[in-house]
């Protein structure tokens, strides 16, 4: 058996983020048939089929999804084997940044990021976008630099990720609400009329919903995509938001907050990005500044006890 061409390996980590033999074939600037030739010479070297047809598309095989994380590393690793080693000069990098994170969080975070950011490389743009779902997908395509997240258990294998802070629920009404002025039991929360969050505008999704007690059962009147228009809500009429503590600081200020008068555990916010990123003298920088700015305690937040970086 003579030496394994290397040049497969870069084959099957696109062929392996795409899924797609076209796509594949633009990525690496090939035809379609040489695409497919090389799909055939990895088949055979492997043993294994690794993408096979189910309907239109193509699906991976369970040893293509063994080899996903270990060959998009060896890829990486190889690339920032040949690249020269060139000091990072902030001032002179110029190009865009993109993050996706939750409703809230660019209120919260925001400034004092853009502030961190422009003093140190000021010819970056931060392009904040907003979370409609949980997909990772725009992650594998590049299409987003980085995202912010509660980790889940559909959260792609291949992903990195690293904790942000700790952040808990707590409960918001306008300062004219009655429960400002009262007591706060369980009793007097659920009777409440709730606005809550939901994509899909049902109880079950609701996003507070994992970290409220199962057999929980509150007074729901309205449903909103965002942290963002149920603080609103909330802000203008006799409705209760139950809404995470950090990621709505700036979004609260007025209003009235106050701790759940039920068992909800804490969770984490970590930042996620695609191993591609990880060596990236940029993006690792940016990571850090992330890091900093997220870490920073606030008045708003003092009370927090569980709210140091895991």
């Amino acid at each position: 058996m003579g030496p394994p061409d290397l040049n497969l390996l870069i084959a099957l980590d696109v062929l392996l983020d795409t899924g797609n033999v076209a796509e594949a074939a633009r990525r690496l600037n090939l035809s379609p048939s040489a695409m497919s030739r090389t799909l055939s010479r990895l088949r055979e070297a492997t043993g294994d089929p690794l993408l096979v047809r189910a309907g239109r598309g193509l699906v991976p095989t369970p040893r293509a999804h063994a080899l996903r994380e270990r060959v998009g590393a060896l890829v990486q690793e190889s690339r920032d084997l040949l690249r020269p080693a060139d000091t990072l000069d902030l001032s002179r990098v110029t190009r865009s940044i993109t993050l996706r994170t939750s409703d809230g969080f660019v209120e919260s975070f925001g400034p004092r990021l853009l502030a961190r950011v422009e003093a140190q490389a000021p010819g970056i743009r931060l392009n904040f976008l907003q979370k409609p779902d949980k997909d990772s997908a725009p992650l594998r395509e590049g299409r987003i630099d980085l995202e912010t997240a509660v980790i889940g258990p559909t959260m792609g294998p291949e992903l990195r990720t690293q904790a942000l802070f700790r952040d808990r629920l707590i409960g918001v009404t306008a300062r004219s609400h009655p429960l400002a002025r009262d007591v706060i039991s369980i009793e007097t929360y659920l009777a409440a009329s709730h606005v809550i969050v939901s994509r899909t505008g049902l109880d079950k999704d609701a996003v507070e919903r994992p970290f409220l007690p199962e057999e929980l059962s509150r007074r729901t009147v309205a449903s909103v995509g965002g942290f963002a228009a149920a603080l609103a809500l909330a802000r203008q009429s006799h409705l209760v938001a139950t809404v995470p503590e950090r990621h709505t600081t700036g979004l609260r200020e007025g209003m009235f907050s106050f701790d759940l008068p039920v068992d909800s555990p804490g969770f984490t916010v970590s930042m996620v990005w695609h191993p591609r990123m990880e060596a990236d003298p940029v993006h690792r920088w940016f990571r850090a500044c992330l890091r900093a700015v997220c870490s920073q305690q606030s008045p708003d937040v003092a009370n927090l006890t569980d709210d140091a970086l895991e």
